[in-house]
């Protein structure tokens, strides 16, 4: 007898459908066939366990287990449980009246328990979309597939409740969660706030402009100035998620095993500060078997890489092809997989090896051209994709014991919200464009017009300065934010006098 359970494999961060057919007939051996890697091999051991534990039998015949489609590769532990659902119907054990209406995932412990699985979150969006009435998983990844409506969610913790499900002996409740409420009630809870940095208001400003605009930022300052601190409170001030944004950040925690248990919808952006010890592939993502990056876990959110001349200059260099086209391609011979990868870029660095270049009060210990050497860790096309660069100076005494409250995050994301309602308006018959930063070159002449004044002030800036052509682009489009930010239809002289502050890197001779 044939006997069909349906389960399913991710690619990317999307599901696809697949049949397990398990046929037993005449003969002694077990096959299992469909590209499975080891850990689906594996499975037969742990299935043969688990049902000798509730009292069922593994067939002593031949057993023939295929994964379809055939050309599509198997990996990992989650097909335990559609397996076993499918010898126990193949074997005329148990019958089934409703197998075919569910999808089934689960890993299976040696004692029938269930342990989690990846991915539970796009496979309960392809259920949906096949006309399944339900999935059968892990009590622990439910909560993670109840985002998905009109699809009964069927959490269970060992096999012989499923079994007894299907059977028909045991009723359970699908898992019904109010996705809305849980989502609008977590939008705004950050851990931290603006409100604890005392000082640093110029630093402050740079970060409402680049949240704005999404613009990427580099701070470079001494050790102990406050760089990692205003960087971790970056999120608290961007614009909420929206429903479909926090679905996709979901969709990809949940495809790199990343959500915890029982976790439901991501309603923040995600913060990601990846160690410089990290490999191109732990950033970018790809493996033998593709799995997101941090580029991509940082999606809708903020990538912050501390110390950026720490990181090795082939992992940095990867990611200049993703910071323009906000998504990463892994090719592989058989394969190629997308994932979305449109972050906001966060970096910062000390001036020097010995972090006091530049410093008012101490001294720079590092020898001529040293500086230079270091400075030119981080590439010129990396930069080139940075449009703020920001200069931290250290605190002073009477800032840090100051009793005045600064300002919070909340009225500073205000503004930001209204801004990026601006360039919305703008760019609403652009769908793939919504908000300055991602303008291409021949969108800012049109966009960024100014005046004979404006020109001026350009022309000069360049020529005393030194900067160099590629900040032209980028110096329009953070005054084209920084307008926004007052509300100003034009770009106006003094907009562009502060975007030009913001590009201390292009200078020639920054280092002396």
């Amino acid at each position: 007898m044939v006997a069909k359970t349906f389960g399913s494999a991710v690619s990317g961060v999307d599901a696809k459908l697949i049949t397990i057919e398990v046929n037993v007939g005449q003969g002694t051996n077990f096959f299992m066939v469909g590209l499975p890697d080891s850990a689906v091999k594996e499975s037969q051991q742990r299935v043969e366990s688990a049902l000798k534990y509730y009292g069922y039998r593994m067939p002593r015949q031949k057993v023939v287990v295929n994964l379809a489609p055939a050309d599509i590769r198997k990996e990992g532990s989650s097909y335990d449980l559609p397996i076993a659902m499918g010898i126990l119907k193949a074997s005329e054990q148990v019958i089934f009246p409703t197998l075919d209406q569910y999808v089934i995932m689960g890993e299976l412990a040696l004692d029938g328990q269930l342990r989690p699985v990846k991915g539970v979150l796009p496979i309960a969006i392809e259920a949906r979309k096949k006309g399944f009435k339900g999935f059968i998983l892990p009590l622990e990844n439910a909560a993670e597939a109840s985002i998905v409506n009109s699809l009964d969610i069927i959490g269970v913790s060992h096999v012989d409740e499923a079994i007894r499900f299907l059977e028909g002996e045991l009723e359970i409740e699908p898992l019904i969660t109010d996705t809305r409420d849980i989502f609008y009630n977590s939008l705004a809870k950050y851990e931290f706030d603006f409100a604890d940095v005392q000082g640093q208001e110029n630093i402050k400003r740079a970060m409402e402009i680049a949240a704005t605009g999404g613009h990427n930022v580099i701070m470079i300052g001494p050790p102990g100035a406050g760089k990692t601190m205003l960087a971790k409170r970056l999120p608290s001030i961007l614009p909420p998620l929206s429903l479909q944004e926090a679905l996709e950040t979901t969709k990809i925690h949940s495809v790199a095993g990343k959500l915890g248990k029982n976790a439901s919808l991501i309603a923040q952006r995600p913060f990601r500060s990846p160690h410089h010890t990290i490999s191109d592939v732990a950033l970018v993502g790809g493996g033998g078997n593709p799995q997101p990056g941090e580029i991509s876990l940082s999606h809708n959110g903020v990538l912050f890489l501390d110390e950026l001349p720490e990181f090795k200059r082939t992992v940095l260099e990867v990611m200049r092809q993703p910071l323009e086209e906000r998504k990463v391609t892994i090719s592989r011979a058989k394969v190629s997989v997308d994932y979305p990868a449109n972050f906001m870029l966060i970096a910062s660095m000390n001036p020097c090896p010995c972090g006091y270049y530049n410093h008012p009060e101490k001294e720079c210990v590092c020898g001529p051209g040293v500086v230079q050497r270091y400075l030119n860790k981080v590439s010129g096309p990396l930069l080139d994709r940075i449009d703020l660069h920001v200069e931290v100076t250290p605190v002073k005494f009477d800032e840090m014991t100051s009793t005045r409250k600064a300002e919070s995050s909340d009225s500073i994301r205000d503004r930001v919200i209204i801004g990026r309602k601006l360039q919305f308006e703008r760019f609403e018959k652009f769908p793939e464009i919504y908000c300055n930063a991602m303008m291409p070159s021949h969108m800012v002449k049109e966009m960024c017009q100014i005046n004979e004044a404006g020109k001026s002030l350009l022309k000069t800036a360049m020529e005393r300065l030194g900067l160099s052509a590629r900040a032209y682009d980028r110096i329009l489009k953070v005054a084209r934010t920084i307008a926004d930010l007052a509300n100003s239809e034009n770009i106006k002289v003094e907009h562009l006098a502060e975007a030009i502050q913001y590009r201390s890197l292009d200078r020639e001779g920054w280092a002396g």
